[in-house]
């Protein structure tokens, strides 16, 4: 087993299998997925199912395709999709939508906590009466949030959304990469905070350890309709239930450990939030991510070169932190960061930090 020389906080995505996983993938049954022949995918889209409340599941090998499939199972060309200015969908995906499906993104402001403006969805939405707009069908919600810092939005919020879309006959898709941190955050079964949603994409191969794969949810007729879209997009795959076993384990061992990520990301958080040129708001700490800025006395953010050298000097010192946006850095706790690790991290950032003279 490789083990990473630092302490890695990049991403929850650099997470390695456990030695339960890594036992369930060598003696994990297969067959041909394609034909829908594998018992252990099989077994795997039925737990998601379960687990989310929904009629049925989809594997597929990452998010950006699961959300591609739904979204491209969601809209047909020229229909529009609102998504926020902050979300993943939006700036980190190719621009899947509009470039794979001809759906053009309208796109809506993102509130702090990762909820979108809805006013402005309001008015974003468009329907065929105007021969001028492309007619919207599908909303996109992520929660949590990864670029608001890991931040939720409430089981109301939500509802906030689904209400205004279904009675104007629109879809809702959430992309939850992380949605199990979500309803760990706020205590809630995650069939709850999904319940209202028409699919779900979330995740195995982050803070649930897996080593791959993703899952979409959904009614019958979607996966249905989205199993095509997955073949479309090259994600049929033939006997992948050696990674399907992995994602069984993560479902079935690795959710009730998230609150102890969610507890170190906050003891990091309280950790650095007091010192020199760390601009952090505690209140947005919710999961698992981290997002802080660097400021001057003044309050103006610190020159690129002078982060980009922050972080190098971090580096040396043994800990990986990363850039996020123009001005953010995060750091992401997972399954093999303990408390020594952050107390670690904090030592190297009070260190690195109270040495800059600018």
């Amino acid at each position: 087993m490789t083990v990473h020389p630092y302490i890695d906080l990049r991403s929850d995505t650099v997470t390695l299998p456990t030695p339960e996983m890594r036992e369930a993938m060598y003696s994990a049954e297969v067959g041909d997925d394609v034909y829908g022949e594998d018992p252990t995918i099989n077994r795997l889209q039925e737990l998601a199912a379960a687990m989310t409340g929904k009629e049925a599941a989809l594997f597929v090998p990452t998010g950006t395709m699961g959300n591609g499939v739904a979204m491209l199972t969601h809209s047909g060309r020229g229909q529009s999709v609102i998504v926020g200015d902050q979300s993943h969908v939006y700036h980190y995906e190719a621009g899947g939508i509009s470039t794979l499906g001809g759906s053009p993104m309208h796109v809506v402001p993102t509130l702090p906590n990762g909820m979108l403006d809805i006013e402005a969805v309001k008015e974003g939405i468009a329907d065929e009466s105007d021969s001028h707009e492309a007619a919207t069908s599908l909303i996109c919600i992520e929660n949590s949030h990864n670029r608001c810092g890991g931040t939720v939005q409430s089981v109301e919020e939500v509802e906030s959304i689904t209400t205004l879309a279904h009675a104007r006959g629109i879809a809702v898709h959430m992309d939850g990469a992380r949605v199990f941190n979500a309803a760990t955050a706020l205590g809630v079964p995650v069939s709850r905070l999904v319940r209202d949603v028409d699919s779900v994409m979330f995740c195995l191969s982050k803070g649930l350890c897996a080593p791959v794969g993703s899952m979409v949810v959904g009614s019958h007729e979607f996966i249905r309709r989205a199993e095509r879209n997955r073949k479309l997009l090259g994600g049929g795959m033939r006997q992948a239930g050696i990674l399907a076993a992995a994602g069984i384990v993560a479902l079935e061992q690795m959710v009730e450990r998230l609150p102890e990520d969610h507890q170190l990301c906050r003891l990091l958080a309280e950790g650095i939030a007091h010192l020199p040129y760390v601009d952090l708001d505690l209140t947005g700490v919710s999961t698992n991510i981290l997002i802080f800025t660097l400021r001057d006395a003044q309050g103006r953010f610190l020159a690129d070169s002078v982060v980009n050298d922050v972080l190098a000097k971090v580096q040396e010192q043994g800990v990986l932190i990363s850039r996020m946006g123009p001005h953010g850095i995060r750091a992401v706790t997972h399954h093999g960061i303990g408390r020594q690790d952050i107390e670690r991290t904090i030592q190297v950032l009070e260190q690195v930090l109270r040495d800059l003279h600018i």
